[in-house]
């Protein structure tokens, strides 16, 4: 047996005390930590941080992708909706969604305790609010961290919630009104774009591969003012192609021919072979009215577009069906065994959170990020569909226009108003809409601006070749987290043991409101003064819509709720177990209100 050395001891000890309040709440030890580095060295293996945030509070992020990840992996339900008809299945996902929200949620929580006083962790973009392409309306809305959601001490935090709730309520106060805000309270906000559980029906249906959880933190808040979630086209480049292009006056963003665009690769990377140049996209029946156009003209242009029967440089074969955020790390040149060229890029559309977290990611790792805003419909194709995102929405001829000069024929009123809503969510939540394309800056207030991305992988991931949860011993899990900045990147392997049997660790990374909906016994569990922080966070994730909110109050709308978020008979049960809450420790939930709507 291999004994760790007394550098090994320390390393551990450090990581151990750095992340003790979220270790501690998740009932976890540390047995191991590995650092490894993919670009940078560090001075100091104690003093390793990377980003804006200080070394402690990094080693807590780090250790907030690990729980999310190891949590979700053992008591998400992974693989069981395998073989389950669509509404089944959809309530696996949200099960498995749920318990990734909580789980990083927590660790926000608790991490937001050694903040320093004056500093908060507001979350700006979350993924998780609507169906995706093929999925039908009742998969949308799953758990999730949304827009407003904040992480800071007590004071810090409640002034921040009045603002938010402001933005989203008062259509006089803006974004500068709320910025102006922070600087006279003199309040650091740092902003996150947080995908829980992406590749959620991968996760839920037990593929191999794919599932991980996704925090990007930076350094100032996003200008986003609303709740929201939508399509993003998306073109990933290296940086070096578009400036070559640019040379000979070749623009090259999300608009650009692709046949000019496998141009300018190959004035790029002279030699090239065409068939050479890899193009994920996502890919699907579904799709094809929206990005179809794309894959025709990739084609044209002797471009291979990228399938489940390509083997990637990683040795894993990819997937098509969802995940756009992955594929960008692997946006680089390779040669093959014969010293021929080969480059992988990526090209289509992403769900708003995924494309902002990939665009900021572009001075990390050198590469050219083009955006266009999109509609929720797909009946168009992308440059349509972004033609439409420019009309006004209010105008009068907004109907005619979108007819004429979009359609270009007759198509029903119900059409017309679904496009009408997708401009107003944008423009509500401050996306941009007048530039043709965007890139992270517009979505940053500061131009000058600094990230920290990390992702725990629950399975492999195809494009990186990084390891999922893997179990080392009866009670212990390897898990592995991926941290990329400007300053450096590096991958973290945890070694990490419940200590608490498995079912008992099981309703640790469960949320309350969950066990009670599945049948734990409400009126015979002891209670804490901590089940209304619990109760009143797990709301805000599991139906934030149908909350509202009056100065201290929050008043749940039943009526709101989805039944295939909740059904009707779940409805009834958290119904009875906030009524009894309310009745027997009123003072714990005065904040909480429920209509009168049976």
């Amino acid at each position: 047996m291999d004994f760790p050395s007394m550098k090994q001891k320390n390393l551990i000890s450090q990581w151990a005390f750095d992340t003790r309040p979220i270790l501690g709440r998740l009932h976890l030890w540390l047995e191991d930590v590995k650092v490894e580095w993919i670009k940078g060295t560090p001075k100091d293996d104690m003093v390793d941080a990377i980003s804006f945030v200080d070394n402690g509070t990094e080693k807590m992020l780090a250790m907030t992708s690990a729980v999310t990840a190891l949590g979700t992996k053992l008591f998400g339900r992974y693989g069981e909706g395998a073989g389950l008809d669509k509404a089944a299945l959809n309530l696996v996902k949200k099960d498995c969604d749920a318990i990734s929200a909580y789980a990083m949620s927590e660790s926000l929580w608790y991490l937001s305790r050694t903040l320093p006083e004056n500093h908060a962790i507001m979350v700006c973009l979350g993924e998780g609010l609507m169906p995706k392409a093929g999925e039908t309306v009742e998969m949308g809305a799953n758990p999730l961290l949304g827009f407003g959601r904040i992480y800071a001490r007590p004071g810090v935090a409640k002034f921040l919630e009045d603002c938010v709730l402001r933005l989203i309520n008062d259509p006089a106060y803006k974004w500068e009104d709320f910025k102006r805000a922070m600087a006279i309270k003199d309040i650091t906000v740092w902003g996150a774009a947080i995908d829980t559980l992406e590749n959620t029906s991968r996760f839920a249906t037990g593929e191999a591969t794919g599932p991980m959880s996704i925090l990007h933190l930076f350094d100032q808040p996003l200008a986003i003012t609303d709740q929201y979630e939508g399509y993003i086209g998306t073109l990933v480049l290296p940086r070096k192609v578009v400036e070559r292009a640019a040379d000979d006056s070749l623009l090259v963003n999300y608009f650009t021919p692709r046949g000019l665009v496998v141009k300018a690769i190959v004035m790029t990377y002279p030699g090239i072979k065409p068939a050479n140049i890899h193009v994920w996209t996502l890919q699907g029946k579904n799709r094809e009215p929206r990005i179809g156009k794309l894959w025709a003209e990739w084609e044209a242009a002797g471009a291979h577009l990228v399938d489940e029967n390509w083997t990637l440089p990683t040795g894993f074969s990819p997937f098509t069906d969802s995940g756009t955020y992955a594929p960008t790390f692997a946006v680089k040149t390779w040669q093959d065994e014969s010293k021929a060229t080969h480059l992988f890029i990526v090209d289509g559309y992403a769900a708003s959170a995924e494309a902002i977290q990939a665009a900021s990611l572009s001075s990390i790792l050198d590469l050219d990020v083009s955006l266009a805003v999109l509609s929720s419909k797909f009946e168009l194709a992308y440059d349509k569909d972004a033609a439409s995102m420019k009309l006004d929405p209010e105008a009068g001829d907004f109907s005619l226009r979108l007819r004429k000069e979009i359609f270009n024929t007759e198509i029903g009123e119900d059409l017309v108003e679904i496009y009408r809503e997708s401009i107003r969510q944008a423009k509500n939540a401050g996306i941009p809409l007048k530039k043709k394309t965007i890139t992270a800056d517009d979505l940053i207030a500061e131009k000058k601006w600094q990230t920290l991305a990390t992702a725990g992988y629950m399975l492999p991931d195809p494009y990186t070749g990084t390891p999922g949860v893997t179990q080392i011993s009866q009670d212990t899990y390897s898990v592995t987290v991926r941290m990329t900045s400007k300053q450096g990147d590096k991958r973290i392997t945890f070694a990490l043991r419940l200590l608490e049997p498995f079912e008992q660790s099981k309703l640790v990374f469960t949320p309350l409101l969950n066990r009670f909906l599945k049948g734990e016994d409400f009126l015979t569990r002891p209670v804490k003064i901590s089940d209304s922080g619990r109760i009143r966070n797990e709301l805000q994730t599991l139906c934030t819509d149908a909350l509202e909110h009056f100065a201290d109050k929050v008043v749940l709308r039943f009526e709101k709720i989805p039944v295939a978020t909740i059904s009707r008979e779940d409805q009834t049960t958290l119904r009875r177990v906030l009524t009894w809450y309310k009745k027997n420790y009123p003072i714990w939930f005065e904040w909480l209100e429920l209509d009168d709507f049976e």
